[in-house]
């Protein structure tokens, strides 16, 4: 199994933006990260540059090239054509579309992939034409034939929401029964072809449970989490 960490730099962002200050640094920490040993960093352009603004993207972007060359660029958000726009300026190795309303204040579902597989077709072309490796985020139980429209999307991989996993930090049998769902829409995920990522409210102290629970991960070993 290959576990892969990429770094989510928004909370970083929105301390710095409580006041026009210039710390704490998105650039530093993220060097911080990558020099830690994590794979990547991940963003989530907003409408409102409430965390991360617009123009930290060429900055992290530049970290990466200048400074750690093997590590990858991840940039989530809804594909307007405003942040299909950055993305395509950007060049990210990653973009990972989320069904997000701008109102939200973090992302808490997954896609319709059934009712948008149109939208994201059209989206998920125009950023491979460019070689961006393309995510989607998806419900932790999200059935065989959404997750058959997801690929029918032209997508490479999915992101399991792993919110509630999280959130059930205190509820320890709540916890196993949603890491099992997990790693069941995990299972299905590979069957139809799709790499499997995770994401949100994922610990040192709670992946080992979500790990146990998706045995195919000794199956394929590609699997990134």
């Amino acid at each position: 199994m290959v576990a892969r960490l990429s770094v989510n730099l928004n909370a970083i962002a929105q301390l710095r933006n409580r006041r026009d200050l210039p710390w704490p640094s998105v650039r530093r920490l993220g060097r911080i990260a990558l020099a830690a040993g994590a794979y990547g960093l991940t963003v989530h352009p907003r409408p409102d540059q409430r965390h991360i603004r617009f123009s930290d993207l060429a900055v992290i972007r530049a970290l990466i090239d200048d400074e750690f060359p093997e590590a990858e660029f991840n940039i989530e958000g809804f594909p307007s054509d405003h942040f299909m726009g950055l993305c395509l300026e950007s060049e990210p190795e990653q973009v990972t579309l989320v069904p997000d309303d701008p109102a939200q204040s973090t992302s808490d579902h997954g896609w319709d992939f059934i009712a948008n597989v149109d939208l994201l077709k059209r989206s998920v072309g125009r950023l491979k034409k460019k070689g961006i490796r393309v995510s989607l985020f998806a419900d932790g139980d999200a059935s065989q034939a959404q997750l058959e429209a997801a690929r029918e999307s032209g997508a490479d991989r999915v992101e399991l929401y792993t919110g509630p996993y999280g959130g059930a930090f205190d509820e320890p049998e709540r916890q196993k029964v949603i890491a099992t769902q997990l790693g069941e829409t995990a299972a299905l995920a590979l069957e139809a072809g799709l790499g499997v990522n995770a994401g949100h409210d994922l610990t040192v102290g709670n992946l080992p449970l979500l790990a146990g629970r998706i045995p195919i991960w000794r199956k394929y070993p590609s699997v990134m989490v």
